[in-house]
């Protein structure tokens, strides 16, 4: 089953699809957010586009501790609307600092500054997904 994996972020949502295997993780772009309405309906149109079966949010997290950062109650939110708007069994999993780490890793790929915005926050949601399907196992079984 393909998982689309979103990284909430406030001006944008940033989106990856793994293949049905769940060991091959792409990062498809972003959501511009504009309201939460909006960006759910386009995360929503993406993943029946990409014919996703699960849907996997990052849920703030404070490093090391793993506390809920404070944006962790809009990320719920924002998961909460996008499993009634699609159907689909939508995941919750803890990240910290994703977009930190995608960020670095565009920056060492050479990718120019002008050209990250978009890239970072599909990179971070792309980080969490393989994060998430590595704590299942292959194919992202619980």
């Amino acid at each position: 089953m393909r998982v689309l994996a979103v990284d909430f972020g406030e001006k944008r949502v940033g989106l990856a699809v793994s293949d049905e295997s769940g060991r091959v993780v792409v990062p498809v772009g972003a959501v511009q957010r504009r309201s939460d309405a909006q960006a759910a309906a386009e995360v929503v149109a993406a993943a029946r586009e990409r014919d996703a079966g699960r849907l996997v949010v990052g849920l703030p997290v404070r490093p090391g501790g793993g506390e809920e950062g404070p944006f962790a109650v809009r990320a719920r939110n924002f998961a909460r609307r996008l499993a009634e708007l699609s159907g689909l069994p939508v995941d919750l999993h803890g990240e910290a600092l994703t977009s930190v780490s995608a960020e670095g890793a565009l920056r060492e790929a050479g990718v120019p500054q002008g050209r990250r915005r978009g890239a970072v926050d599909a990179e971070a949601a792309a980080e969490l997904l393989r994060d998430w399907l590595a704590s299942r196992g292959a194919g992202g079984e619980p």
